[in-house]
């Protein structure tokens, strides 16, 4: 079976949860979009755990992104109060980085770049086939522009940017992706996966109070919910 989920921001429990309820086998696929990290403290663990389970694909989110640079000074030696001080250990430390900055330089400089490399090799984007019909995957996307092929989009789009869920963007293809809570898209949806408009949005707000980790099953289309 062929599953995706987005956004766990350091939900270990959450996550293993999950992986319990839809009862999870190695020769199944789990889509991860991307924000493993941050706000909460077992960010690092996760990585580390996903490393180790085969099936899992992970793709890069915003909070993986602006990390990465920091926790390689971190690996190379720079002390982690030097970095504290940084205008970009700021603004990583304004969207939760600080949990995860703390359990990452409590690890030795083996299981650091075990970390980095795992991180460096997560996909942008992902185009694929389940339950016969055809999704795009990816963190997030851009604005619609009806004169741009997908395949042109940026990284920093890829992971930053902020779909048109009213638009449909390809009558073929299914767009899903996280990084927007399902509540700020549609009030009713909070906590819950919103589909519409050829997308299927699946931050369900894990990280904040009354979300919920979502899960697809891109076969079946049944939700899960834990």
């Amino acid at each position: 079976m062929t599953y995706v989920l987005s956004d766990l921001h350091g939900h270990l429990a959450a996550n293993i949860a999950m992986m319990v309820k839809i009862g999870f086998r190695l020769r199944d696929t789990v889509y991860i979009l991307g924000d493993v990290i941050d706000r909460g403290k077992f960010g690092i663990d996760l990585l580390r755990s996903m490393r180790e389970t085969p099936g899992v694909i992970p793709f890069i989110g915003n909070h993986e992104s602006l990390a990465l640079p920091l926790l390689k000074a971190m690996r190379d030696g720079t002390p982690l109060e030097k970095i504290k001080r940084s205008k970009a250990y700021a603004v990583w430390e304004a969207i939760g980085g600080g949990p995860t900055a703390e359990a990452f330089n409590s690890h030795g400089r083996r299981i650091q770049s075990e970390i980095i490399e795992y991180v460096e090799s997560f996909t942008v984007y992902d185009e694929i086939e389940a339950g016969g019909k055809r999704f795009h995957l990816s963190h997030t996307l851009p604005a619609y522009d009806p004169g741009r092929d997908v395949h042109d989009v940026t990284l920093h789009e890829f992971i930053w940017g902020e779909p048109d869920y009213d638009v449909c963007y390809d009558p073929d293809v299914t767009f899903i992706t996280g990084h927007t809570p399902t509540g700020l898209i549609d009030k009713e949806s909070a906590g819950k996966i919103w589909r519409g408009n050829g997308h299927i949005a699946v931050d369900c707000g894990a990280s904040f109070e009354g979300g919920r980790l979502g899960c697809l099953c891109l076969d079946t289309m049944e939700e899960y919910y834990v």
